[in-house]
């Protein structure tokens, strides 16, 4: 799964969580059977197959399933537990011996943990279960969901982490795999949608049945359920020489979106090809559909039907740069995990990590050699370094880490498993060489094909290949331990000393820690790499030009230089390789918020790299200035500097790039050329506030609002609407609100509602939360409006103060996969140690042992951070800035 969690931007008016149709309070005989699982089931029962037969209607409320489960009974026993969550039972059975044994169902927590008890003991050996009962449709991305698009119903399923269980009855976890045969029936003429071919639709009652074939062995979170009257087009992934066939693919979306798939099309073809090639074996799946929802918060990956969200897939060659490395970079995630994750998959969710951070190096790999030109593998490195931020903290976890509840498994699905996991694969494979790594990894997956694996199954086979025994124990000092590496150099010209320690923000002690750092080092055209083990080490490095502590950016640690080796660095920084750049203004801005390196540092980096030709290491030149605007370290003089300072350094910029707000000027440019204006003109527009410009924005958005569609380019929306918004205020809101419901557009209509929540104007947040209603606002656009608000510094006490009064209702609420997990990031702009204090005291007690409180320890922790470094460097920095010319 690729988790982008989508919420830009209040809640409307919340639908009533749905009510569990199961036994209202469980008999205290049932629960006195046996302790109830909070996390892992038992191997009591293990299952060997489905039988999925589901009438799903998307028009209706609810929908219905018969479903029998084929299972082995370790021994004699009175009941089995398995997983269903908010599930009308109205019939349970144990099929066995030719005799059919009547069940009670019991649900017994709200994650879904239930108990099918019987009145006779079954013996050990084969049953099958079969289940009648009817359930809730989601209003959010979660379980099986549906959503009202134009004039029209659609339904999609997404399962992982654990919501498969609000779908079907079942063993709902990773560690079970079995194959699935699903019929689904549907009103007449909808296109059904599941992860093995279509063998057959018949005609039974009014209904299309829609028969497929029985899937490989699938856990349960990765089975895929789509029903809608959705537009498709279809091809075929020629045959390569790691399979004989044409592979079937189709790209399945909403209607409105069907002029805009041939791209997609045509890019997964690519994609699959580049992949056969790196496992060196054929696609998994007899077939492979791409679908589209419209509120899905990233992408996922179920087996032979992947989902994404809309704009992921639906665009076309006029697209802008950021668009079309998002459809590379997610699809080749997506794609990747059709063998690693899906083929193989983990055992329990303590090693989901493994699954997604290979996942997440991999598709910007496999991203970058689809389409070079869009520069999509230097992504990586910029996520690794932005998740350097979350692992700082002292409130954290490892990315590999034991998992004992239900309520800790969405958890993972974080910047550390994503970010940091991401760039710890990227250092082991760099360190150990591609072609051995790529050796370790067709090992790996040969070893456990169809089946389940661990990450010592990962490691061992690493080592095997790499035939380095310090291997195994760098990689696992990296994932079991918590924190960022901060290597310090000290002496120069080619002698070092370098020493590492954990990195700790102003005002923060952490626990000492030592790794096995892949440390690789560059001067001039010479590079070399060691394994860093102890605390300190001396290296000698001859060569010419200033020392890059961190060649070609791939390792996962912050450095420390003396004054005089930075100035050479920073000097260098505008002819550095995107990596080496960003690690560059990583390690600068980590040191000022530690306290070390000072203002004019960061100013100097700012001027020279923002001329590098790469667009992720010129967007990475003033992100040390951001974090002193963000942080709220400057006063009212120094903010006035600062737009004077932005607007001097990219004004130039872009009067020699050109600007043309209209339609197509830019559609035959060079990707990264392209991409560089867009940088140019949301600086200039947004942080700078440079006027010209902002009317010439303000314009097109007014023409094109007026019905001029050549006006404005999809690819200004987001820096265009807040201009016409800040300029029209109320009245303004609600013709784009309204704008925004009436689209079914997938790039308009979501950065429209983001604008307005976004906006910060006080009067349009208070009529944004309180007043508006209206009934095309889908469940999550009304959860990400509220984000929007609260993000915004000048509506954010206000938002906060309504997030607090409406919590319940907002976890509640419909906002599907990972939202109550990543709730509190909505407060990761204040800054203050009393806000800190006041956070925790509001919400501490009321996320305790739920979903959602890991992340807020984190926010609580960087909001009191930010206030201690705003305490301690406001006066000097404000000073340093007002200076600025």
């Amino acid at each position: 799964m690729r988790a982008v969690l989508l919420i830009p931007a209040a809640v409307l008016a919340f639908g009533a969580p749905a009510a569990a149709q199961t036994t209202a309070a469980p008999a205290a005989a049932v629960r006195s059977l046996a302790p109830v699982p909070e996390g892992k089931l038992s191997d009591a029962a293990i299952p060997r197959a489905y039988r999925l037969d589901l009438t799903v209607d998307p028009a209706q409320p609810r929908f219905s399933g018969h479903v029998e489960i084929e299972a082995v009974l370790k021994c004699r026993t009175s009941f089995v537990d398995l997983h269903g969550r908010n599930l009308a039972m109205h019939k349970a059975v144990a099929l066995i011996g030719g005799q059919a044994v009547p069940g009670k169902w019991t649900q017994l927590d709200p994650t879904g943990v239930a108990r099918l008890t019987f009145p006779q003991a079954l013996p050990a050996g084969a049953v099958t279960l079969a289940f009648d009962y009817d359930a809730p449709f989601q209003n959010g991305p979660a379980g099986l969901f549906h959503v009202h698009v134009g004039d029209e119903w659609y339904g999609w399923s997404q399962f992982e982490s654990i919501d498969a269980r609000a779908a079907y009855p079942g063993f709902d976890q990773p560690g079970f795999k079995q194959p699935f045969t699903v019929t689904l029936r549907t009103p007449p003429g909808l296109t059904a949608v599941s992860n093995a071919p279509e063998l057959s639709v018949t005609r039974e009652n009014g209904l299309d049945v829609h028969r497929f074939a029985p899937t490989l062995p699938l856990p349960t979170y990765l089975v895929a359920l789509m029903v809608g009257p959705f537009a498709t087009v279809a091809g075929e992934v020629p045959p390569t020489p790691q399979r004989d066939k044409p592979l079937p693919l189709r790209i399945v979306s909403e209607r409105p979106n069907a002029a805009k798939l041939g791209f997609a099309l045509d890019g997964t073809k690519g994609i699959v090809t580049h992949l056969e090639g790196y496992f060196g074996q054929s696609f998994p799946y007899a077939k492979l559909d791409q679908i589209t929802a419209p509120i899905l918060p990233g992408a996922m990956e179920n087996a032979g039907a992947d989902l994404y969200e809309d704009s992921i897939l639906v665009l076309d060659d006029n697209a802008p740069t950021h668009q079309k490395r998002a459809f590379g970079m997610v699809v080749a995630h997506e794609l990747g995990h059709q063998w690693f994750g899906d083929l193989v998959t983990p055992a329990w969710w303590d090693d989901i990590w493994l699954n997604e951070s290979f996942a997440n190096w991999m598709g910007y790999r496999i991203g970058n050699e689809w389409r070079p030109d869009l520069n999509i593998g230097a992504g990586a490195i910029a996520e690794a370094f932005a998740a350097m931020n979350t692992d700082a903290l002292l409130a954290g976890r490892p990315i590999h880490q034991p998992i004992a509840r239900n309520s800790q498994i969405d958890a993972a699905f974080d910047t550390i498993t994503y970010g940091k996991g991401g760039q710890v694969v990227a250092m082991i494979a760099a360190f150990m060489g591609d072609d051995k790594f790529r050796d370790g990894v067709r090992r790996y997956m040969a070893a456990h094909r169809y089946g389940n694996a661990t990450s010592a199954d990962f490691f061992g086979a690493m080592a095997d290949v790499a035939g380095d025994p310090r291997i195994l124990p760098a990689m696992q000092s990296f994932t079991d331990q918590q924190g960022v590496p901060l290597l310090t150099f000290s002496g120069g010209g080619g002698a070092y000393t370098v020493t590492q320690s954990r990195y700790a923000r102003l005002g923060t002690t952490p626990p000492e820690t030592r790794w096995g750092v892949p440390l690789c080092l560059r001067r001039g055209e010479l590079r070399q790499c060691t394994l860093l083990t102890e605390r300190s080490a001396a290296v000698k490095l001859a060569g010419d030009g200033p020392l890059v502590p961190n060649a070609g950016g791939t390792g996962y640690y912050r450095f420390e230089l003396p004054r005089a080796e930075w100035e050479r660095l920073i000097a260098a920084s505008a002819s550095l390789p995107p990596g080496e750049a960003l690690a560059v203004a990583d390690s600068l801005r980590a040191s000022f918020a530690a306290g070390r390196s000072d203002v004019r540092q960061l100013v100097a980096l700012a001027r020279t790299m923002a001329a590098n030709p790469d667009t992720y290491a010129s967007a990475a030149a003033v992100q040390g200035l951001d974090m002193l605007a963000q942080s709220e370290l400057l006063d009212e003089p120094a903010t006035a500097a600062y737009r004077r300072f932005l607007g001097a350094l990219y004004r130039p910029m872009l009067a020699r790039y050109g600007f043309d707000p209209r339609v197509g000027a830019y559609t035959a440019e060079d990707p990264e050329r392209a991409q560089r204006r867009l940088q140019l003109v949301e600086r200039l527009a947004g942080p700078a506030r440079d006027e010209a410009l902002r009317k010439q924005l303000g314009a097109a958005a007014t023409a094109w609002l007026d019905g001029n569609a050549a006006a404005l380019d999809p690819v200004w929306f987001s820096s265009a609407l807040p201009v016409y918004l800040d300029y029209n205020k109320l009245p303004a809101a609600k013709l784009l609100l309204n704008r925004a419901l009436a689209s079914q557009d997938p790039v308009f209509r979501p950065v429209a509602l983001a604008v307005i929540a976004d906006s910060g104007n006080l009067e349009i947040a208070r009529w944004l939360l309180d007043e508006a209603r209206d009934p095309r606002l889908r469940q999550s656009e009304r959860l990400n409006l509220a984000r929007g608000v609260v993000a915004n510094a000048a509506t954010r006490d206000f938002g906060y103060g309504w997030m607090n009064a409406h919590l319940e209702e907002m976890l509640a609420g419909g906002g599907g996969i990972f939202f109550a997990a990543k709730l509190p990031q909505m407060l990761n702009g204040f800054c203050s140690v009393e806000r800190a204090a006041e956070i925790q005291r509001d919400l501490g007690s009321r996320l305790a042992g739920r979903t959602g409180e890991l992340e807020l320890a984190r926010t609580v922790e960087r909001v009191r951070d930010c206030g201690l470094l705003k305490n301690a460097r406001r006066v000097e920095v404000s000073a340093e800035i007002a200076r600025l010319r």
